[in-house]
């Protein structure tokens, strides 16, 4: 049973990563990874965020949504159970931590709308996991979401102290790293058998 665990665990953060490999929340993956310290500070955003909302969101498709068969609701109660985390959130950064609410700007709110929130509200849902699966898999895809943003916000800080030309400055060095890095977590596919 921890073996399972494990693997759902390793398969959401390394194999299936949401960023470099389902390709899901890039507009913060680009948005916010321009300095380490905010990268960390969004992939705790998205880790709490996320596991929060997975299992509030299993919560109400197993004993509310399905029960009275409303599953037609499914996008609007978990855009709604997201939103409300999201508000939280960033009413806590705005009171604790005025500098990292000020970095992240605009990409904070942005949470609400992170596709790869909703995509593992909805993958819990399709495959049909447990309670216990759904948070140990919302844990994993936030780990590796956090790990490749803080990877990516390392490689772009040193990347602008770089001998770039001109025309690769800024964003097209930017999505060339990120291909690069996508590239290498391919070489996770097939790890485990998963």
């Amino acid at each position: 049973m921890l073996t399972h665990f494990l693997l759902l665990f390793i398969g959401a953060l390394l194999v299936n990563n949401i960023l470099l490999i389902r390709f899901l929340a890039l507009c913060s993956f680009f948005g916010v990874s321009n300095s380490l310290s905010t990268s960390i500070g969004m992939g705790m955003a998205v880790t709490f965020v996320m596991v929060l909302a997975s299992s509030v969101s299993w919560i109400l498709w197993h004993f509310i949504l399905v029960p009275l068969h409303l599953e037609f609701l499914k996008i609007s109660a978990f855009i709604l159970t997201i939103a409300a985390l999201v508000q939280f959130v960033e009413l806590f950064l705005k009171k604790n931590s005025p500098s990292l609410y000020r970095a992240m700007g605009i990409y904070l709110p942005l949470i609400t709308t992170n596709c790869a929130i909703l995509a593992v509200a909805f993958i819990n849902v399709s495959n049909n996991y447990s309670f216990i699966e759904s948070i140990v898999y919302s844990i994993g895809v936030s780990s590796g979401y956090t790990l490749a943003i803080v990877m990516f916000a390392g490689i772009r800080e040193r990347i602008a102290s770089a001998p770039i030309p001109k025309t690769f400055q800024g964003y097209p060095i930017a999505f060339i790293t990120a291909s690069l890095m996508s590239l290498a977590f391919l070489g996770f596919k097939g790890l485990f058998g998963l």
